[in-house]
């Protein structure tokens, strides 16, 4: 079968932003996942709705997980720099949301040890 060259698309490189959205998963730089999560491997998410606000904490946080109801996720790695990806299939079809790939709002806040997301 032959594709015609202006039909191929190039292969992405990774966003430019700190925290974005490619391929329905939270993509997250490796700067951002080290400050906020150290060195765990698992995180615990929730989304609420009415702020349209996900929110990231290390599964080390039991507090976080009990107050919030949330639910484990694995961090996987990216690639060899550090930078990590959360699925978030489920929220996007559970919750209508958009899932086209873009730049993503974020505020991390050290004291607590969350990171908000706006989706």
């Amino acid at each position: 079968m032959f594709i015609p060259p202006n039909y191929i698309k190039p292969p992405t490189d990774k966003p430019t932003s700190q925290v974005a959205l490619k391929s329905a998963h939270l993509y997250l730089a490796a700067g951002l996942v080290s400050e906020a999560f150290g060195d765990d491997k698992n995180v615990y998410v929730v989304y609420y709705p009415e702020p349209r606000t996900l929110m990231i904490a290390p599964a080390t946080d039991e507090t976080f997980k009990t107050i919030h109801k949330a639910e484990q996720q694995i961090l996987k790695d990216r690639n060899l720099q550090g930078d990590k990806t959360i699925a978030l299939h489920t929220i996007l079809i559970d919750h209508q949301l958009n899932d086209s790939d873009r730049a993503l709002e974020y505020e991390f806040q050290p004291a607590l040890g969350i990171l908000k997301v706006n989706l």
